[in-house]
């Protein structure tokens, strides 16, 4: 996709702040709203894309080479782009990688997602550092008119992810079961034919590879809504329960999710969380959950795992954290950001109950913390024992 870069531009990126900056557009026309954060990851924009954590949010790419290696249907993490636009420095290029079947331009046009070329993205990526995630409208139109004024009020009218309840948007609307595995060359997803466990996952915004690492590691899946109550889950006979990723407000998703992860924390089943998951267990057992100034978004995060010592290199998503000092005596922290010392885990001292902030499936690592699924599998095992 090469332009000429002294045309009209013809993508508006608008901050409440009323600071405008010009691009070029691809994908989608029209304008949205939505906060905006930036992502370190020097690949993966299409998983990101399709995360269902990043719902309203645009992403910043500080990578450059946005669009080079095309896109899948293999690497959706749900149906559709999730995210409500994308950012980058450069216009994409013509994708170059075996694997690809279409064009990043192309694929954000179908799905009705807009992005914005040609942008000065490490000062942007400053300004979200210093002033915390801005609320932003970004507009695409091929005649380049924009009405500036417009777009930074839509901005400012904004409401922000504080108190949204986000995972209602994004959770499936029924219930389904799920065997397919982790990639595997050169056969794709091989199907889980012999498992061992019967995992009920909530979905609050599942990833697919999540879902996949859980078959991979011996579970028979079967995925409920967000909505789901404490009986509903139970009445599936599960070894375990998992609490999935997801967006907006733990605090507001767990107005009604909270109650049920209490009931079944009166049951003797293991429970292991990622993400907004992690957080809403958190709030279960009586901590508290805070919004970050820009929150972690990338494919090179530390943690530090408090009781092996291991630092794990991590993929992560959250624009909320919980607060280590709110946690309740018998809630132990085993994992912390090596960038700010942010809680990244913990375990309930007795129980298998437990949960990370950051995305064991996402592979950056590129393994280095798929053995918490495992760990999961043999809490399973334990208790059938």
């Amino acid at each position: 996709m090469v332009q000429d870069p002294n045309a009209k531009p013809t993508a508006c990126l608008a901050l409440a702040d009323g600071t405008v900056f010009y691009g070029r557009g691809f994908g989608a026309t029209g304008d949205t709203v939505a906060e905006l954060c930036f992502n370190t990851a020097m690949t993966g924009y299409q998983e990101i894309m399709t995360d269902p954590s990043y719902a309203g949010q645009i992403v910043t790419f500080t990578f450059p080479h946005i669009g080079n290696t095309g896109v899948t249907p293999e690497d959706d993490e749900t149906g559709d782009p999730v995210a409500a636009g994308m950012v980058v420095k450069w216009d994409p290029t013509q994708p170059s990688n075996w694997r690809s079947v279409d064009t990043l331009n192309n694929w954000l046009a179908a799905r009705g997602r807009i992005a914005i070329g040609g942008v000065d993205t490490r000062r942007l990526t400053r300004a979200i550092r210093q002033q915390g995630a801005p609320h932003v409208a970004l507009a695409h139109d091929p005649e380049g008119n924009f009405d500036t004024a417009a777009l930074i009020a839509k901005a400012r009218a904004f409401s922000g992810l504080e108190g949204l309840d986000l995972a209602k948007d994004v959770t499936c609307a029924q219930s389904y079961r799920w065997d397919e595995m982790r990639w595997a060359w050169p056969d794709g997803y091989p199907r889980q034919e012999a498992p061992k466990h019967k995992v009920v996952a909530l979905d609050f915004g599942a990833k697919r590879n999540i879902l996949r690492c859980l078959a991979s590691a011996g579970c028979d899946v079967t995925v409920l809504p967000a909505s789901a109550t404490a009986d509903e889950i139970l009445a599936h006979n599960p070894d375990g329960v998992f609490l999935s990723n997801g967006p907006g407000d733990p605090a507001a998703t767990g107005e009604y999710a909270v109650p049920m992860i209490q009931d079944i924390l009166k049951t003797d089943l293991p429970v292991f969380g990622i993400c907004l998951g992690h957080q809403m267990l958190a709030l279960a057992l009586g901590a508290k959950t805070v919004k970050m100034n820009h929150g972690h978004h990338g494919a090179n995060h530390p943690v530090k795992d408090h009781e092996t010592g291991k630092v794990e290199i991590t993929s992560m998503n959250h624009g909320f954290a919980v607060d280590a000092q709110s946690l309740p005596e018998g809630v132990v922290e085993t994992h912390v950001s090596l960038f700010d010392g942010s809680n990244c885990g913990i375990r309930i001292a007795d129980r298998p109950v437990f949960s990370v902030q950051h995305h064991p499936e996402a592979s950056p690592g590129p393994q280095d913390s798929f053995y918490l699924f495992e760990k999961f599998a043999a809490a399973m095992d334990a208790r059938s024992a």
